[in-house]
């Protein structure tokens, strides 16, 4: 043992303030008198790693106490327990730690690790943690493996810690860790391997939250509604821990999975654990029972293309009636006042507005907590209609676009309007974490600023130029959790509600994500459109007015007011158009056309038209194709086709039509669906 902390504190110096690992810096982070520190990411070596070197005005001893507080800082960490403490001859520690750490997304199981940190004061007075993992020790003390979570490797990593003079310390953080990517689905694997999101996450988190602690020390006012800074920080930590408990659902915690409908999208989870139930505090003092007696969590995760995570967040933050129902709203809101509530009504009233008011954030901007005022919607309660205002606290972080590899999360939860310290929260929302923003496909001999920063096209051939990090990125995953509480004899129609309440919003999100693609910006939000595809809204006008020239009809009935692009989104026939190639692949469908097709807006472009027909169909569509590129467009007799999945689907006709651009040049070909079902 004593050579294995020795070796450690050499291994962790050696890459604190030497040159063990070949540091670049981080991708965005511009040194100068406002920035967190000076930040790096390792390259090319094995694992992840990150180190950051800042001064914060706390002495050394409240420094390394609050960075060993994992928890109360690192959000992604669930628990740290103190397995074994010794004493050695130098004065130090020695440390056995069990940690776990949160899945990020339902897509891979959780972390956890079997530690040794080693304390000790330096000859020169510096204060030194170090930690690594115990895994592959000879003969040392094991810790079994734990059901849901596999074993990763902390390499040597810790903390430095320097007195400064006139107060205040100098810290150096270096964390390394080797994730076990070979155990995720490879589309998840850039971000067990993302050096960028592990500086992030971990590293700057714990130099911000230093600044953080060290700024209220010497400003310790009261701040938004009454609350001490510490009490408020204890709120967003409350926030993320419920989701993260959410998306993770560990059966230690009293959770377990109901039976799918069939259709795997969505996950559905109950708690009815009285641990649980006694954690968030469902009863009140006031004599009244709360409205239930178990929690429902509904879960999914879906990936995203071209779609920038910070920009996605901001429109679900402040556009919540795209994609809200007020009726759940106000169901969820009743759930943590005192007295019963049935379940949400489809009468239930509307939002007058929403209202946000702000109510603290970080010193940089990075992460803020707002109350949301949901104002005067009029919900039912057993025949009786009480309007009244909703209020939801949220937690919002990773809304600017500049910063490379952050994560976007909008997590909220219903609140009763005294806002009191022991009302229950229970926490739903999104995570959005970019996959490939180019931020790891740095070479270490070249200054790594966001301006240089590959983009990976969608093609996977590297283009560098004028993108930034935050436009190259083309891929992430979006997690989606919801809870509601409920009457365990109302499980059923909770369940079904649930269900289709979630994929309502992966709806709307895929709609959203659609619209705000980068083509959709155009040029002066500095986004490059990959040559030929025009924006969305673009496509819809094409595809009416070139429905209306070649037939003499309008394709659409909208009002003024909705734009093109929504009423077709939501048109009841399934619109589908697919590329003029030798082979037409789908290019782009509505929410009735990826229905059909059993697919999403990022799998569409995989699809074949052929794949689609049967033999006969097949002929059919081949035998009258040329006469649409002749007259403009052909009819297709009613018929059978098949979804992606093979499910065969009978329409009762379908239209083809050729899309022409505003120059009149031909874009694409767009087929009807009319009156079509699954058979």
């Amino acid at each position: 043992m004593p050579a294995l902390q020795e070796e450690t504190l050499t291994e962790f110096l050696s890459k604190a303030t030497g040159t063990a690992v070949e540091w670049v810096q981080m991708p965005g982070m511009k040194p100068g008198p406002d920035s967190i520190g000076i930040v790096a990411i390792s390259h090319g070596r094995s694992g992840v790693a990150a180190r950051a070197c800042g001064l914060v005005g706390l002495d050394p001893t409240r420094v390394a106490e609050i960075l060993k507080d994992r928890p109360s800082w690192y959000r992604d960490c669930r628990a740290v327990d103190v397995i074994n403490v010794l004493s050695t001859g130098n004065g130090g520690t020695i440390e056995l730690l069990y940690m776990q750490l949160y899945a990020p997304t339902t897509l891979a199981p959780a972390r956890d690790f079997w530690l040794l940190r080693y304390t000790s004061v330096m000859e020169d007075g510096s204060l030194v943690v170090c930690e690594r993992s115990l895994n592959n020790t000879q003969n040392g003390p094991s810790m079994p493996p734990a059901a849901n979570f596999v074993r990763a490797e902390l390499l040597p990593s810790g903390y430095l810690i320097r007195p400064c003079e006139g107060g205040g310390s100098i810290i150096h953080i270096v964390d390394h860790m080797d994730l076990e990517p070979w155990s995720v689905p490879e589309v998840l694997r850039p971000l067990y391997e993302s050096s960028t999101l592990l500086a992030q996450k971990t590293t700057m988190a714990a130099l911000r939250h230093l600044r953080q602690i060290s700024q209220e020390i010497s400003q310790p006012n009261v701040t938004g509604w009454g609350r001490r800074p510490a009490a408020l920080r204890a709120l967003s930590q409350k926030l993320s821990k419920g989701f993260n408990e959410a998306v993770n659902g560990f059966a230690d915690e009293g959770w377990s999975m109901l039976e799918s409908d069939g259709v795997d999208d969505v996950t559905l989870l109950v708690n009815s654990s009285p641990s649980k139930m006694m954690g968030i505090n469902l009863s009140y003092g006031n004599g009244f029972p709360s409205m239930g007696n178990a929690i429902l969590c509904a879960k999914a995760s879906m990936l995203l293309q071209n779609v920038p995570p910070a920009i996605l967040l901001r429109f679900l933050r402040e556009h919540r009636s795209e994609w809200a129902d007020s009726g759940i709203d106000a169901y969820s809101a009743a759930a943590v006042k005192a007295g019963p509530c049935g379940l949400p009504v489809a009468r239930g009233g509307s939002f007058g507005g929403q209202v946000i008011l702000p109510l603290a954030h970080t010193i940089e901007h990075e992460e803020f907590m707002e109350v949301i005022k949901l104002e005067n919607m009029g919900h039912y309660r057993e025949d009786m209609i009480m309007p009244g205002d909703i209020f939801l606290l949220q937690l919002c972080s990773g809304v600017d676009e500049n910063a490379v590899g952050a994560c976007a999360e909008l997590i909220f939860a219903p609140i009763d309007a005294s806002f009191s310290d022991d009302a229950p929260i229970i926490p739903s929302g999104f995570r959005i974490i970019p996959l490939d923003s180019g931020m790891d496909a740095s070479s270490p001999n070249r200054t790594l600023d966001l301006a240089s920063t590959l983009e990976v096209g969608a093609a996977g051939n590297r283009s560098t130029g004028d993108n930034s990090g935050r436009n190259g990125s083309t891929k992430s995953v979006m997690t989606i959790a919801f809870q509601f509480v409920y009457e365990i004899h109302l499980q059923e129609n909770v369940a079904t509600m649930a269900r289709q309440y979630v994929r309502s919003i992966i709806a709307s999100v895929q709609r959203v994500a659609l619209a705000l693609s980068p083509s959709n910006f155009g040029s002066h939000a500095g986004f490059r459109t990959p040559p030929g595809t025009p924006e969305a809204q673009t496509l819809a006008r094409w595809i009416c007015q070139s429905y209306r020239c070649y037939l003499g009809v309008e394709l659409l009935e909208y009002e003024g007011s909705e734009s093109i692009l929504k009423t077709l989104w939501h048109h009841t026939d399934a619109v589908l158009c697919c590329s003029l190639k030798a082979l037409p692949v789908f290019t782009f469908a509505n929410q009735a056309g990826l229905d059909m097709l059993e697919t999403t807006l990022v799998a569409l472009q995989d699809i074949s038209l052929e794949k689609i027909f049967d033999n006969n169909g097949r002929k059919a569509l081949f035998a009258e194709f040329p006469q649409v590129m002749q007259q403009g467009f052909m009819c297709l007799q009613g018929g059978i086709c098949l979804s992606s999945m093979g499910r065969p689907i009978s329409y009762e006709r379908a239209v083809a039509w050729k899309v022409v651009n505003d120059e009149e040049n031909a874009h694409c070909i767009c087929f009807m669906f009319v009156n079509w079902s699954f058979v």
